[in-house]
């Protein structure tokens, strides 16, 4: 059963969105090549109790029973798809990287990540593959959020993310996907990146849910390291993602994980998909 948040439910994943968006803000200066990903870590750990006096959802997290994650943020880095846990290695020139956050307040949650590019120069110290592959997953992203309107379907979601990503020969992950989201951390329903237009359930006013493509520059296949979390692709390729926190409403979709650093849709997928 999706649920359908009423106006006070609504109310509160504006706010924990609009905090989980402004940490990575507040994040955003402090990814230069040398730092480690604990650095970062702890600084949003900081960051959120102290100052945002919001609860870091990741920490801990032991969904059905397994080994609890153990730190505040997810910092996925080059071949890397998602869940990678901070370590004291140093990010390097050429590097990219995911930061997801998932902020709690109040008891609701707000989920979203980014990714970064490391280097003084970013056009000449990143790969021109690199950047290609963190433009595309972005533009993906939005062309999947341009899809929530009433009447119409999950599916369309994921079938238009699949059909732009494929063209632009990479791939779309199967095995991790978006989620219902607003008092727990993961409800349903599971928003697949890519699928069949008209298929799965239909959208309705009030539902709450992250699209959160991961994108391959290579095959989609992922494999799980033996820390139990960090998922990586089977061919070692380089792999990005993006994430919003996405309301239905009346008429369309509201981004909950809004904040003055928030890169805006691109002009053209306004004008082609809205």
């Amino acid at each position: 059963m999706i649920a359908i948040k009423n106006n006070e439910d609504i109310a509160g994943m504006r706010i924990a969105g609009k905090l989980a968006a402004e940490l990575l803000d507040y994040i955003t200066p402090f990814v230069k090549v040398g730092v480690t990903t604990e650095e970062l870590d702890q600084l949003c750990y900081h960051y959120m109790v102290d100052v945002q006096k919001t609860i870091p959802a990741p920490l801990n997290y032991a969904p059905r029973g397994g080994t609890p994650y153990p730190k505040s943020i997810c910092t996925s880095i080059n071949n890397q798809v998602c869940h990678g846990i901070p370590s004291e290695k140093k990010l390097k020139k050429g590097d990219i990287l995911n930061i997801d956050v998932t902020v709690i307040k109040d008891g609701y949650h707000g989920d979203s990540s980014r990714m970064f590019l490391l280097g003084n120069d970013i056009q000449k110290d990143v790969s021109i593959l690199a950047r290609r592959l963190c433009d595309v997953t972005f533009e993906s992203m939005w062309i999947g959020i341009c899809q929530v309107k009433p009447g119409g379907h999950f599916g369309d979601i994921g079938a238009a993310i699949q059909k732009y990503v494929e063209k632009q020969g990479f791939s779309v992950v199967r095995d991790y996907c978006g989620h219902g989201i607003g008092k727990k951390f993961h409800e349903a329903p599971q928003v697949m990146h890519h699928g069949k237009f008209g298929s799965g359930a239909e959208f309705k006013p009030g539902m709450i849910f992250t699209i959160e493509p991961m994108i391959n520059a290579g095959k989609y296949q992922t494999k799980q390291l033996a820390d139990g979390w960090t998922a990586v692709t089977k061919d070692h390729s380089l792999s990005a993602q993006w994430e919003h926190t996405v309301l239905v409403t009346e008429n369309g979709f509201e981004i909950l994980t809004i904040s003055d650093g928030v890169k805006p849709c691109p002009d053209w997928i306004k004008e082609k998909y809205l």
